[in-house]
């Protein structure tokens, strides 16, 4: 029934910048905040940031803190991730995830590449 689409990722070189997108087919009754996870090869997924839909309330991993930026549209039921100064370490696959207000996972994206070369 919903669906997270995401979009953005890419190849960057270290420093650079990119902006992901996760747009909602519809928003559910349930969900609390939308959330951005990476998983890198050979490693577990691990939380980036999140927002919630009702305040705007952010959190960031302390690997992400004053570097990336998480925003939405609430009318676009879209969700941002704006990454600056990129480095090769954030290279992972990048999901965003509609959250309950206990922060389990509804659904996930489908994923998209972030490669950040040296």
């Amino acid at each position: 029934q919903v669906q997270l689409v995401e979009s953005g990722g890419g190849l960057v070189q270290a420093g650079g910048s990119l902006r992901l997108s996760c747009a909602a087919s519809g928003r559910a009754f349930s969900t609390y905040a939308t959330g951005w996870f990476r998983q890198a090869p050979g490693k577990e997924r691990e939380f980036v940031a999140d927002i919630s839909w009702i305040g705007g309330r952010t959190s960031y991993a302390d690997s992400v803190k004053g570097r990336f930026t998480i925003s939405r549209d609430n009318a676009k039921n879209t969700v941002y991730l704006q990454m600056n100064s990129l480095k090769p370490e954030d290279t992972a696959v990048y999901y965003c995830a509609a959250l309950r207000v206990t922060m389990s996972v509804d659904y996930w994206s489908q994923g998209t590449q972030v490669t950040v070369s040296s």
